[in-house]
């Protein structure tokens, strides 16, 4: 396995991508997004490639190591962080439905974790060697949105399959640059999670959602751009 890696990162990276679509995508559409199966099934995920990165020692190649240490030179976080918190726009319920809930909400902070991994921590890493940083933001990005059409499979809506790519893609090229700028993947897992995690215990309404994902599209927009002219020693941890 490590030889395959090392060869073929890209390969190695579609590979656990597909592997994770073809497992997650009927599992989430037969027993839900809040169930105990899906839940397991993205813990079982999260334990392989933690197991993974210890065993071949790949933690700095993934940016796993550290957390940025000088909060000052990272205060472009801030529009990630607010941007996280859309989907409680337009408020939230403070009661506990049932185990469910919960069941969700650590679902969607494993997915942060995995698909952070799969998209930024190896896929971005890959194509960054072979074909170069602006063409692997690109891809990594794109392939992140497009990856969620797989929810058609679990009985989503058309539309709201395709809007919700768009909203991927964004948020795709936002973390994509926010882990190439500072290069510690940290900061995105924990902002993919909890947007992810919102979404369980948000109030669920067509307008909220409009606007959240509007307010993404656009603002990664300005974002990207804001960041790809940050001189590197404003970002990179020494």
């Amino acid at each position: 396995m490590r030889r395959f890696y090392e060869k073929n990162p890209v390969w190695f990276a579609v590979i656990l991508i597909v592997l994770y679509c073809v497992v997650n995508a009927p599992i989430k559409g037969n027993y839900g997004m809040g169930s105990v199966q899906l839940l397991l099934t993205m813990a079982a995920f999260a334990l392989g490639i933690t197991l993974f990165v210890k065993i071949f020692h790949v933690e700095k190649k993934h940016g796993l190591t550290a957390w940025p240490k000088n909060t000052a030179r990272y205060l472009y976080f801030i529009p990630m962080w607010i941007l996280c918190t859309g989907n409680l726009w337009d408020g939230f319920p403070l009661v506990f439905n049932s185990t469910k809930q919960l069941y969700g909400v650590l679902t969607m902070l494993l997915i942060g974790f995995v698909e952070e991994m799969l998209f930024r921590g190896f896929l971005f890493n890959g194509l960054k060697e072979e074909e170069g940083t602006t063409k692997a933001i690109i891809i990594s990005a794109i392939t992140f949105g497009i990856g969620h059409l797989v929810n058609l499979f679990s009985g989503q809506a058309a539309f709201h399959t395709l809007l919700q790519v768009f909203f991927a893609i964004a948020w795709g090229f936002i973390f994509t640059m926010v882990y190439h700028k500072c290069g510690c993947l940290w900061p995105c897992i924990i902002g993919h999670g909890l947007i992810d995690a919102f979404s369980i215990i948000s109030q669920d309404t067509g307008k909220a959602d409009m606007r959240f994902m509007i307010a993404t599209i656009v603002g990664s927009i300005a974002y990207s751009l804001y960041l790809n002219n940050l001189k590197p020693k404003s970002g990179k941890i020494e």
